[in-house]
């Protein structure tokens, strides 16, 4: 049997999805909670399986329960059940430690299907929360400055020697003009701001290679 707490402020929602979970033999319902404080101390409390989580809630929303829940009782298993799925939502749950991501456009049937899933340690991610977390993942895998073309690569090493424009223009055989064209491209790709953030881009993914 999967123990189960609810937390949502609607409570239409919240009873109506108590009183389908209510007719599955292999769902216990244990507790319901209509904000995310209640619900954080309602779960540290009485200990669930798995807990259905709301993220926006007056009195504390669904990230910070979950926060709070994962540091004092991370065996728990939080699934987000939710109408957001924007980054300024969805990622900071993941990262306060949700196990699982639906919506509330689920069937009642694929809700149940999660928990126990949840519960034998198989997550959830709806397909269009899928498709944005691992087009985050691969950004933040791949190196920026596996963009950069040779020629800005090289210039890029130069500044990572601490050598100026001229320095720069004398040692490539290009012109200045060509050089701060360059630079401007490098400090756009890598998302830094000046010359100096570029020359610690350069040390802290060793890049110096031997010319």
């Amino acid at each position: 049997m999967v123990r189960v707490i609810v937390v949502d402020d609607h409570e239409i929602v919240r009873k109506g999805i108590i009183a389908y979970l209510n007719t599955d033999e292999e769902i216990e319902v244990i507790g319901q909670a209509a904000s995310g404080n209640a619900g954080a101390a309602l779960i540290l409390q009485k200990k669930p399986d798995v807990v259905l989580m709301d993220l926006m809630m007056e009195n504390g929303s669904g990230i910070y329960a979950t926060a709070q829940v994962m540091e004092q009782y991370s065996a728990c298993k939080i699934i987000i059940l939710t109408s957001y799925y924007d980054d300024e939502q969805l990622f900071p749950a993941l990262e306060a430690g949700a196990f699982s991501y639906i919506l509330k456009t689920s069937s009642a049937t694929e809700i149940a299907d999660a928990i126990k899933k949840a519960a034998r340690g198989e997550n959830v991610i709806e397909s269009k929360v899928a498709g944005k977390v691992m087009t985050r993942f691969w950004r933040e895998d791949k190196k920026l400055h596996e963009d950069l073309t040779e020629r800005e690569l090289e210039v890029l090493l130069c500044i990572g020697n601490g050598m100026t424009n001229q320095e720069i223009s004398e040692k490539l055989y290009i012109g200045i003009k060509t050089v701060k064209t360059h630079v401007s491209n490098i400090l756009s790709k890598l998302a830094v701001n000046d010359r100096t953030q570029a020359a610690v881009y350069v040390h802290k993914n060793k890049l110096f290679r031997e010319s």
